[in-house]
Protein backbone atom coordinates (compact mmCIF):
# COMPACT_ATOMS: atom_id res chain seq x y z
CA UNK A 1 0.00 0.00 0.00
CA UNK A 2 2.91 2.33 0.76
CA UNK A 3 6.29 2.06 -0.90
CA UNK A 4 9.39 3.76 0.50
CA UNK A 5 12.46 4.21 -1.68
CA UNK A 6 15.71 5.46 -0.18
CA UNK A 7 18.60 7.04 -2.02
CA UNK A 8 21.79 8.94 -1.25
CA UNK A 9 23.89 6.36 0.53
CA UNK A 10 27.50 5.76 -0.33
CA UNK A 11 31.11 5.86 0.81
CA UNK A 12 32.46 8.96 2.50
CA UNK A 13 35.51 9.87 4.57
CA UNK A 14 35.23 10.69 8.25
CA UNK A 15 34.15 14.28 8.69
CA UNK A 16 32.27 14.31 5.41
CA UNK A 17 28.58 14.64 4.66
CA UNK A 18 25.79 12.72 2.97
CA UNK A 19 22.15 13.50 2.32
CA UNK A 20 19.65 10.65 2.33
CA UNK A 21 16.24 10.87 0.70
CA UNK A 22 13.16 8.71 1.12
CA UNK A 23 10.21 9.09 -1.24
CA UNK A 24 6.83 7.61 -0.29
CA UNK A 25 4.33 6.47 -2.90
CA UNK A 26 1.09 4.53 -3.05
CA UNK A 27 -1.52 5.14 -0.38
CA UNK A 28 0.25 8.06 1.24
CA UNK A 29 -2.75 9.64 2.94
CA UNK A 30 -2.66 9.77 6.73
CA UNK A 31 1.01 8.98 7.08
CA UNK A 32 1.98 10.30 10.50
CA UNK A 33 5.53 9.52 11.63
CA UNK A 34 8.36 9.24 9.13
CA UNK A 35 11.96 8.72 10.01
CA UNK A 36 15.24 6.90 9.76
CA UNK A 37 16.66 3.86 11.51
CA UNK A 38 19.99 2.13 11.06
CA UNK A 39 21.37 -1.35 11.60
CA UNK A 40 24.75 -3.08 11.59
CA UNK A 41 25.43 -6.84 11.74
CA UNK A 42 24.93 -8.19 15.24
CA UNK A 43 23.13 -5.05 16.41
CA UNK A 44 19.45 -4.32 16.76
CA UNK A 45 17.91 -1.71 14.51
CA UNK A 46 18.13 1.66 16.24
CA UNK A 47 16.27 4.90 15.82
CA UNK A 48 18.22 7.73 14.24
CA UNK A 49 15.64 10.48 13.77
CA UNK A 50 11.88 10.80 13.35
CA UNK A 51 9.43 13.54 12.51
CA UNK A 52 5.66 13.63 12.88
CA UNK A 53 3.18 15.18 10.50
CA UNK A 54 2.87 17.99 13.04
CA UNK A 55 6.58 18.75 12.95
CA UNK A 56 7.75 17.15 16.19
CA UNK A 57 11.32 15.89 15.75
CA UNK A 58 13.25 13.34 17.78
CA UNK A 59 16.96 12.46 17.45
CA UNK A 60 19.09 9.74 18.92
CA UNK A 61 21.65 11.16 21.35
CA UNK A 62 24.49 9.85 19.20
CA UNK A 63 23.54 12.04 16.23
CA UNK A 64 22.31 15.22 17.90
CA UNK A 65 24.06 18.26 16.51
CA UNK A 66 25.31 16.36 13.45
CA UNK A 67 22.21 15.04 11.67
CA UNK A 68 19.14 16.97 10.56
CA UNK A 69 15.85 15.44 9.50
CA UNK A 70 13.44 17.36 7.30
CA UNK A 71 10.23 16.65 5.44
CA UNK A 72 8.68 17.92 2.22
CA UNK A 73 4.98 17.09 2.42
CA UNK A 74 4.30 18.25 -1.14
CA UNK A 75 6.78 15.68 -2.45
CA UNK A 76 5.99 13.00 0.16
CA UNK A 77 9.69 12.87 0.91
CA UNK A 78 11.78 12.83 4.08
CA UNK A 79 15.47 13.71 4.16
CA UNK A 80 18.38 13.08 6.49
CA UNK A 81 21.31 15.47 6.25
CA UNK A 82 24.33 13.83 7.87
CA UNK A 83 27.32 16.00 8.70
CA UNK A 84 30.56 15.32 10.56
CA UNK A 85 30.22 11.64 9.83
CA UNK A 86 32.12 9.15 11.96
CA UNK A 87 33.14 5.55 11.22
CA UNK A 88 30.64 4.41 13.86
CA UNK A 89 27.87 5.87 11.69
CA UNK A 90 28.51 3.07 9.19
CA UNK A 91 25.29 1.08 8.81
CA UNK A 92 22.39 0.27 6.56
CA UNK A 93 19.93 3.13 6.91
CA UNK A 94 16.22 2.35 6.60
CA UNK A 95 13.37 4.72 5.97
CA UNK A 96 10.29 4.10 8.11
CA UNK A 97 6.71 5.34 8.03
CA UNK A 98 3.60 4.83 10.11
CA UNK A 99 0.18 5.12 8.49
CA UNK A 100 -2.89 5.58 10.68
CA UNK A 101 -6.12 4.91 8.74
CA UNK A 102 -9.42 6.20 10.06
CA UNK A 103 -10.62 2.60 10.32
CA UNK A 104 -8.23 -0.14 11.35
CA UNK A 105 -4.92 -0.43 13.11
CA UNK A 106 -1.69 1.40 12.49
CA UNK A 107 0.48 0.10 9.64
CA UNK A 108 4.27 0.20 9.56
CA UNK A 109 6.33 0.40 6.38
CA UNK A 110 10.04 0.06 5.69
CA UNK A 111 12.26 0.92 2.78
CA UNK A 112 14.80 -1.51 1.37
CA UNK A 113 17.72 0.25 3.04
CA UNK A 114 20.71 2.19 1.75
CA UNK A 115 24.30 1.52 2.77
CA UNK A 116 26.33 4.29 4.40
CA UNK A 117 30.03 3.59 4.88
CA UNK A 118 32.33 6.06 6.63
CA UNK A 119 36.05 5.42 6.29
CA UNK A 120 38.72 6.49 8.77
Amino acid sequence: QVQLVESGGGLVQAGGSLRLSCAASGNILRIDVMGWYRQTPGKERELVATTTSGGIINYADSVKGRFTISRDNAKNTVYLQMNSLKPEDTAVYYCHADRRPLIGTKHKYWGQGTQVTVSS
